[in-house]
């Protein structure tokens, strides 16, 4: 089983910075994807940034520039420094695990950004 425990959502004012953790547990693939999804309120969920078990990442237009990614492999900890926030990253953010074929989610951390 794999377990994924997010930490650090909460409110901030725009221009505001918040940093997001996931840590990831039981049976972990030294090979994986770890990265971050957001649903905001009657959206779609969509993809924000992943990273891979060698360091590569992806973002989305969107969030360029202002978020970044990182992981601790040590740890099976992922990371998202979201800085310059704006109102419409509002959302609820859940981090997610891809290996062996299989994709595994965390209950998500929602992120308000007041105008």
């Amino acid at each position: 089983q794999v377990q994924l425990v997010e930490s650090g959502g909460g409110l901030v004012q725009s221009g505001g910075s918040l940093r997001l953790s996931c840590a990831a547990s039981g049976s972990i693939s030294r090979i994986n994807a770890m990265g971050w999804h957001r649903q905001a309120s009657g959206k779609q969920r969509e993809v924000v940034a992943v990273i891979g078990s060698f360091g590569s990442t992806n973002y989305a237009d969107s969030v360029k520039g202002r978020f970044t990614i990182s992981r601790d492999n040590a740890k099976n900890t992922v990371y998202l420094q979201m800085n310059s926030l704006k109102p419409e990253d509002t959302a609820v953010y859940y981090c997610k695990l891809l290996q062996m074929g299989s994709d595994y989610w965390g209950q998500g951390t929602q992120v308000t950004v007041s105008s």
